[in-house]
């Protein structure tokens, strides 16, 4: 499979565009592979492609029970970001974000990754102190942080509603470096990396249990039959619990729905990513024109890919309290996402009890903007058998030690964070 390339282009433009090959390939299953990755979205390609390129290693399945990206890589609101503040989480997420701004390079895809900047808007004196707190441990990882005043926010959006009387606008914590990125083609350049290093992308082939003697994996039980593995790797997000009850494993995490909105195509109105700091609100705009918005989660237990009418009412009150413009847009599609909700709001990237089988989850709504590095973590676990040096905070027995990660100090209830 040759590089994309604009000498490419040039080239369909005088054949009529007929050299074009799949992305990937459609093999069928190995009887065996030195690893398998159950579960073919953003993560789970993340690592693949990172055990092939950082690790050399080619005898590598991924298994997705439906389409390739047909999960939360395909539903999310695109954000990325490392504007954490815990010493767990940041320098792990700033390594996430190194790695999105080389991404199209090294994987040679277009992904329109778009440093446009995160604008988190602060309406009292305690939240203004907060981000500053937060802006500093920021500054302290390596990060970029901006404290930004209410004539500086009035300047990039003139539009928002300043003087509202119960959530004036004071200011904003803003990154430049966060941005969006398009979530569907995260997923098709790393299945198309990994791919072309040897990787073989089974779709369409559930797991259906684990083959398990005296302790160590042996290898799945998947609806096109069984596949032998030295080791394996679950990276199944919202899945987690129903994946890991296979081997009889009770996480500490439950499954959320997780709702995304579009709205109707508009000229350029927002050029950054923004957050409501007085509710659960977040926009961009799409380079298709649409508005990208979400809030929070639904709050009860769900495996639906779909929300309720609770949570879209939320969100749309709150757009209109930051900005109420956004009223005169008409709604134009919705969707939901399973979120695996940790109990302390982190992630876990760690080794099981059973030898050979690992695990990645945990990520609550913070998937997406980790994809680069948690299959980068993730891989180098599979690999060596350590964790990767920005991710030893996420592990199993963080709980059982006392030494949560909880970035919103919101406690051991997960549809909290």
């Amino acid at each position: 499979m040759s590089q994309y390339s604009a000498f490419g282009l040039l080239r369909g433009a005088l054949n009529g565009q007929k050299h074009w090959q799949p992305a990937w390939r459609d093999p069928e299953p190995k009887s065996h592979y030195d690893i398998i990755i159950i579960g073919g979205g953003g993560h789970g390609l993340a690592t693949a492609y990172y055990l092939a390129k950082v690790h050399g290693l080619k005898n590598i399945a991924v298994l997705e029970k439906g389409y390739l990206g047909s999960g939360n890589i395909g539903r999310n609101t695109t954000i990325i970001r490392s504007n954490y503040m815990l010493p767990g989480n940041n320098p792990f997420y700033e390594w996430s974000m190194k790695l999105w701004e080389n991404l199209e390079q090294d994987f040679n895809f277009n992904a329109m990754v778009s440093q446009r900047g995160v604008l988190n808007l602060f309406h009292t004196d305690a939240q203004r102190d907060a981000y500053t707190r937060r802006g500093n441990a920021m500054i302290m990882h390596g990060a970029d942080a901006q404290l930004l005043t209410k004539e500086d926010v009035r300047a990039l959006y003139p539009f928002l509603n300043f003087d509202n009387a119960r959530f004036p606008i004071k200011g904003a914590l803003m990154q430049r470096r966060g941005g969006t990125v398009r979530h569907d083609a995260v997923a098709w350049g790393y299945a198309r990396g990994a791919d072309m290093r040897g990787v073989d992308i089974i779709q369409n082939c559930e797991v259906t249990g684990f083959r398990v003697e005296n302790g160590k994996v042996l290898g799945v039980e998947t609806s096109r039959g069984y596949i032998g593995a030295k080791k394996v790797g679950v990276a199944v997000a919202g899945s987690s619990s129903r994946v890991m009850d296979k081997v009889h494993m009770r996480l500490p995490m439950e499954s959320h729905v997780l709702q995304a909105f579009v709205s109707e195509g508009l000229k350029p109105v927002i050029d950054g990513v923004m957050t409501f700091g007085a509710g659960h609100f977040y926009v961009s705009q799409s380079d298709k024109g649409g508005l990208v918005f979400g809030g929070d989660i639904d709050g009860y237990n769900s495996y639906a890919q779909r929300g309720n009418l609770p949570v879209v009412e939320d969100v749309c009150e709150g757009g209109m309290a930051l900005m109420p413009m956004v009223g005169r847009a008409r709604l134009l599609r919705m969707w939901g996402g399973i979120m695996d909700m940790s109990m302390d709001g982190s992630p876990i990237i760690d080794r099981t009890g059973i030898d050979g089988l690992y695990f990645n989850g945990g990520w609550c709504y913070g998937g997406f903007k980790a994809t680069p590095a948690s299959g980068f973590c993730f891989a180098h676990l599979l690999a060596t058998d350590t964790p990767h040096k920005t991710a030893t905070a996420y592990r199993f027995d963080r709980f059982a030690k006392g030494l949560m990660i909880d970035e919103k100090g919101q406690g051991a209830q997960p549809n909290l964070h």
